[in-house]
């Protein structure tokens, strides 16, 4: 670390004693913001040393700046200094090394991997018993219901694989496991839904979630569905630019667009120079979406944003609970869509109810876009949709009074709007 500025720091401040008492010491710091001293000098004016035009604006901003406001930036980082000593490293080194291995010595190391590029060591509690293949394969034989959960890559095939596309035999095993009525297979990936729909294709009876479980397709079933229909994508094209910026400066890196996120890759681009720039991507990032409800996550040569909410976990507890929307018995999308996935409301009646016959049972043809999205939200029972089919096939017509309308009426109670009748009808039940 460059230790020049604290120097200067110290310098300014003096000895003890070596000025008059209400002598006041002063002090301005131009640094550059690749030293590591930079951050822990919040009072200084950081610049990029190789702009000259902005290191001669810093360089004026510090000769012009009021002598009151240079005594509290130097107060500012002689606390700093004189409390951040070499003594107070070196314990605070000791003390996070001695909290981190308190426990240690109740616990069990095991060496994972081969090589020196894969081999560590990873200390485990005592209680923890290895899993062993005899004990898993018996307890696969003895039970009646089976889930099965797999990532894809770094399981199903390896990091940085050449090709990413399963292999046969790969294909061969899930088409095993799927064979046996007492398993449910799912494959969950970072991956979008176009990639693993193609590679599965042959496999309905594995079920699939794309982009860490943003679009799913149930096991035996063949339309794709969003777990979140009605998330605002609009970010993204705040976020574009920015990824292009770092592509351009980082060889080897590109931006993998998907439906609900945007991906930088580094994998290619230098180890230490991708790390560096991976790490100020992700501050970037952090700080322009901090009012959006968007995370940044970095992951393996990867930097990645995407909804909150959107993660392999939450997606889990919906397959251990039978969650009707993973279970393909309930979507929280609107029907009609060619490709699968429709996550656009903006459809119009006729098209809607085009697609309704046969995708939703309880819901007459002709029914409109809103016994649609009532039925499929689970608002309404088959009953009540049947109550929203439009008079006389036409779907923009406006449904049918419901009996509990009627009877305020006729007590000579005012009718409700439109809006509120069609809202009661779908909420019945």
């Amino acid at each position: 670390m460059n230790l020049v500025p604290y120097e200067y720091v110290v310098c300014r401040q003096g000895p003890p004693g070596w000025a008059d008492p209400d002598h006041k010491p002063a002090s301005m710091l131009v640094v550059s913001e690749f030293v590591g001293c930079s951050p822990s000098l919040s009072g200084a004016i950081r610049v990029n040393p190789w702009s000259v035009d902005a290191v001669a604006d810093a360089m004026f901003s510090a000769i012009k700046t009021t002598s009151e406001h240079r005594k509290l930036r130097h107060d500012k980082h002689w606390k700093y200094v004189s409390e951040h000593t070499v003594a107070f490293w070196a314990n605070s080194y000791v003390q996070d090394l001695a909290r981190s291995t308190k426990s240690h010595v109740a616990m069990k190391c095991y060496g994972l991997g081969l090589g020196l590029d894969t081999f560590r060591l990873v200390a485990l509690d005592a209680n923890f018993k290895k899993l062993e293949s005899t004990n898993v394969m018996a307890a696969y034989r003895s039970t009646r219901r089976r889930l099965l959960l797999l990532d894809y890559d770094g399981t199903l095939i390896p990091h940085r694989n050449i090709s990413a596309a399963p292999p046969d035999s790969v294909l061969d095993v899930l088409a095993s496991l799927t064979a046996d009525s007492a398993n449910e297979v799912w494959i969950i990936s970072g991956r979008s839904q176009q990639e693993l729909g193609a590679w599965f294709e042959a496999l309905p009876g594995v079920g699939l979630a794309a982009e860490h479980g943003f679009f799913i397709r149930p096991p035996w079933k063949q339309r794709w569905h969003s777990r979140f229909p009605l998330a605002d994508h609009s970010w993204q094209a705040m976020v574009m630019p920015i990824l292009k910026q770092y592509c351009e400066c980082t060889d080897g890196s590109h931006i993998e667009q998907k439906a609900s996120a945007l991906v930088w890759h580094y994998g290619d681009a230098d180890p230490d120079f991708g790390n560096w720039q991976a790490k100020e991507l992700l501050d970037h990032l952090e700080d322009v979406l901090s009012n959006k409800p968007i995370e940044v996550i970095s992951g393996n040569t990867i930097v990645e944003a995407k909804p909150q909410g959107v993660t392999k976990g939450s997606l889990v507890e919906l397959i251990c609970k039978r969650d009707p929307v993973v279970t393909g018995e309930r979507t929280p999308t609107m029907p009609g869509s060619s490709s699968g996935v429709d996550n656009d409301i903006g459809h119009s009646d006729a098209a809607v109810a085009a697609a309704a016959p046969g995708v939703y049972d309880g819901l007459l043809p002709g029914a409109g876009a809103a016994a649609v999205a009532a039925h499929s939200l689970g608002l309404g029972s088959p009953a009540g949709g049947q109550q929203w089919q439009a008079a006389g096939g036409s779907s923009g017509a406006m449904p049918p009074i419901p009996q509990q309308q009627q009877r305020q009426q006729s007590a000579g109670h005012p009718p409700l709007p439109s809006g509120q009748a069609m809202a009661g009808a779908g909420s019945k039940g």
